[in-house]
């Protein structure tokens, strides 16, 4: 399980799909990208997709995304993402009332007890006190994280020190 902290966009992408009875079906998916902006975030997503989508496809909504973290999963069994809001509770000094400050996170599993699993291990090695005010399913379909040029050429990318 690892974690990536960025900027995150939601796209839709609409294109029209061959069935398994030979039929066609537009249709309309959701994928999130790392970007800096819509316009690279657009760019992004056409670039990732024109590699599964044969024929004409268009973008049809970004969205800057609500989390700017995701928890990535390595299993393969984990095909699903879940958007969750956890709560980080603190205790104001002068007032001493707890304080809930909302953030939310996409996680990749395969079902909801993974998700909160998942939650849990990544949580459990920082110093935060956390509850998890809900969590549910989302519709995207895939995470496309940045690449450098050279990454994308199947270079390793050299690292400044």
């Amino acid at each position: 399980m690892r974690s990536r902290t960025a900027k995150w966009f939601e796209t839709k992408v609409r294109y029209e799909k061959t069935m398994d009875d030979g039929l066609q079906k537009k249709l309309t998916e959701q994928y999130t990208v790392d970007a800096l902006s819509f316009t690279e975030a657009e760019a992004t997503i056409i670039e990732e997709m024109k590699v599964y989508i044969s024929g004409d496809f268009e973008v049809t909504d970004i969205k800057m995304a609500s989390y700017q973290e995701v928890f990535f999963s390595d299993a393969d069994s984990d095909d699903r993402w879940y958007k969750a809001k956890l709560q980080f509770i603190t205790i104001d000094e002068k007032t001493e009332k707890e304080k809930r400050t909302n953030n939310y996170f996409l996680v990749q599993a395969g079902s909801l007890p993974q998700a909160v699993k998942y939650i849990g291990e990544v949580m459990g090695t920082t110093m935060y006190n956390y509850v998890i005010a809900s969590i549910q399913e989302t519709q995207i379909m895939d995470v496309f994280e940045h690449q450098s040029f050279k990454e994308k050429k199947g270079e390793k990318a050299e690292v400044e020190e």
